[in-house]
């Protein structure tokens, strides 16, 4: 069994800025799992913005704290804590902090089979 916290050493030494906007940091990553790319926390502070990106996996953002704009291949919409928003692989997407509180987020993410 593996139990990771996000203030472990493990966890804390992969902090970074994700995509121009959110401090993220993995909480396990393909150094530990199989068939799951990542698990990732990331904190989106007020106004900002994690940028437009496309990834070459799979990606599920969950909304754990906070509220946002989230914008999927052109389409816009506004989540909130509990929302659980799925990314196709090679989707271009962005979220936006549109609150005055901090935007906490856990992602998941699968890479291509093969």
């Amino acid at each position: 069994m593996l139990v990771r916290n996000l203030e472990d050493k493990a966890v804390n030494d992969t902090k970074y800025i994700a995509h121009g906007g959110a401090v993220a940091k993995m909480a396990l990553d393909m150094r530990d799992l199989e068939h799951i790319g990542f698990f990732a926390h990331a904190v989106l502070k007020p106004g900002r913005t994690i940028e437009a990106h496309c990834d070459p996996m799979e990606e599920i953002y969950f909304i754990y704290r906070g509220r946002g704009v989230m914008v999927v291949d052109g389409e816009e919409r506004p989540v909130v804590e509990g929302d659980a928003i799925h990314l196709p692989i090679g989707s271009l997407h962005a979220l936006h902090n549109d609150s005055p509180a901090e935007l906490e987020i856990l992602v998941a993410a699968s890479p291509i089979p093969g």
